[in-house]
């Protein structure tokens, strides 16, 4: 998308996923950005010399992307069966997100669902969480910042609408 940043649902490892043909939001942001987004990111993680915490938020170059910027987050791993420290930590996510969008001056960034896929959070319980965390940055900030949510699925697409009162 040609927006000033995409997010990315990223491992704790930050330079993506290393499953050849896996079909994660990672392992696709990776490998059309190019290897320049995988070294960055290994730069970024040997600097800091940890995983990645989940709820945070990293920026880099998006490279071969149509966006400027990426956002890496790391959601919650709820394995169908999340918490509520992980619907804490989603919204976290959300809200580190657009932080680092703000603090860098970006006024449009393209979210993804969030943990919904390999990591596992049930997408009837992310959407609203992403909605509200949005929603609720938005309000406490004065910003005129556009937030696109990207969605995969079919069902993705009915729950976002739904949210947002978008008709289809």
């Amino acid at each position: 998308l040609a927006v000033d940043a995409i997010v990315n649902a990223a491992n704790s490892g930050m330079t993506g996923c290393w499953t050849p043909n896996h079909l994660c939001i990672d392992n696709a942001i990776h490998t059309f950005a190019g290897m320049q987004l995988r070294a960055e990111c290994a730069r970024i993680m040997e600097a800091q010399g940890h995983a990645e915490p989940t709820g945070q938020a990293k920026i880099t170059g998006a490279w071969n992307l149509p966006a400027r910027h990426v956002i890496h987050t790391v959601g919650p791993i709820a394995n169908g069966r999340p918490t509520e420290e992980d619907g804490r930590l989603l919204a976290q996510c959300y809200e580190s997100c657009l932080d680092l969008a703000a603090e860098h001056g970006l006024r449009s960034m393209a979210f993804c669902c969030i943990s919904t896929g390999v990591f596992g959070f049930p997408q009837e319980e992310a959407a609203p969480i992403a909605v509200a965390a949005v929603r609720r940055w938005l309000g406490a900030h004065a910003s005129d910042m556009t937030v696109v949510f990207d969605v995969f699925t079919d069902t993705d697409e009915r729950l976002y609408a739904d949210l947002l009162a978008i008709e289809r």
